[in-house]
């Protein structure tokens, strides 16, 4: 039986948090809007006490979805109480408070020790739990925390009422295998796990949030949380693309989303464009060549059949079609198959001239396009026939 994933986005708050990537009000409700109509789950709309502009922001979400809305605090009740008072108009509220779990957060970020910041934790969870809502716990840094503490951590905030904890590799740390044994890790040795969900939240500062999250899936983790493009703090966070065409595409994982696939490729678009973060050509999934051949060889076996190189649809992620780019390492194959959408027919020996022409042009070039081809075509001496 397939277990249903919960997707907690949070690019409108830890993507948001990119030097210049600051986004309106409007410009919130605008994203938060489509992730709803992508499918998420619960969005994290902000930071209440860190700005009236936050605030307002998770005010304001929280009228314009139906969806979980859930605001950042640090585990104080100033903050808590900020986030209740932002969060009243919402239809599913969430708290996300924490505090640091690991030896070198309790000792350099807080300057205490793991008696009272658990006596911290557990405090903060009951206080969220008192203003209504949903409460998420985080325990910052539990990538490089002590396992016994943690897991006494996880039992502590979940018999306080945590719904949802969140096993953070913050620093971007953990290898995937050894993330996955953290967290089963934690269902083998925290004997109420079951009464709340596991969260896994990954950073990417050495490339494998990715591979960590579905680690922690596959370990027993009921959420992701991720951002668009995988946009975040220093090198990023989880992107929600992947983990999306990940479980959709290994179906022997036993997990599903909510997500609607097609919807993908439009709302990195449309993250990309209004935090004026570009993305990057070859980003698995939503990158301008994810779905583009230029290399002869891969050119000749897509043509013969697209899933010698493509194990996605582009429509399954809202890409019209797949495009093959004319270079200098484009082979005869890709070039008669741009020929004949123009509407040319080549033979044999006429094709092997029109290749030997394209190559000079392609050497001089990146790339040829449309225009180039009906030159080489026209300065070609043999006939070409037309349909």
């Amino acid at each position: 039986m397939s277990r249903k994933i919960e997707i907690f986005d949070t690019t409108l708050r830890d993507g948001e948090q990119v030097p210049g990537c600051q986004l309106s009000t409007d410009e919130k409700v605008v994203i938060a809007r489509e992730l709803e109509l992508l499918g998420v789950d619960v969005i994290e709309a902000g930071f209440p006490i860190s700005s009236p502009g936050d605030f307002l922001s998770v005010v304001e979400l929280s009228k314009a979805v139906n969806v979980g809305v859930c605001a950042l605090t640090r585990s104080k009740k100033e903050d808590i109480d900020v986030a209740g008072e932002a969060l009243h108009h919402a239809k599913r509220g969430r708290i996300h408070t924490g505090i640091g779990s690991s030896d070198i957060h309790i000792k350099h970020k807080f300057n205490t020790t793991r008696e009272k910041v658990l006596e911290q934790a557990v405090w903060a969870v009951g206080y969220a739990k008192s203003k209504g809502v949903e409460v998420e716990f985080f325990a910052e840094d539990a990538g490089r925390a002590d396992l016994a503490f943690l897991a006494q951590m996880v039992e502590a905030v979940i018999a306080a009422g945590a719904d949802v904890v969140n096993i953070p590799d913050t620093t971007g740390y953990c290898l995937p295998h050894l993330y996955g044994k953290r967290i089963q890790y934690l269902f083998d040795h925290v004997k109420n796990i079951h009464k709340a969900t596991i969260s896994v939240h990954c950073h990417n500062d050495l490339g494998l949030a990715t591979a960590n999250t579905i680690a922690g899936l596959m370990a027993g983790a009921g959420q992701a949380e991720v951002t668009i493009n995988g946009i975040g703090e220093r090198a990023g966070n989880t992107s929600l693309e992947e983990v999306a065409m990940i479980i959709k595409t290994h179906k022997d994982l036993g997990l599903h989303t909510n997500l609607k696939s097609e919807k993908l490729y439009a709302i990195s678009t449309l993250v990309s464009d209004m935090m004026r973060m570009p993305v990057q050509p070859n980003k698995a999934i939503v990158g301008a060549n994810a779905f583009a051949h230029s290399s002869g060889i891969h050119q000749d076996g897509f043509l013969k059949n697209s899933e010698n190189y493509e194990i996605i649809n582009p429509a399954d992620v809202g890409v019209p079609t797949s495009s093959i780019l004319l270079t200098a390492r484009s082979g005869r194959a890709a070039l008669k198959h741009r020929l004949e959408l123009l509407g040319y027919q080549p033979n044999k020996t006429e094709l092997d001239q029109l290749y030997e022409n394209f190559l000079i042009v392609a050497d001089e070039k990146k790339s040829v396009n449309d225009e180039d081809l009906v030159a080489i075509v026209a300065n070609t001496p043999l006939l070409v026939q037309s349909k």
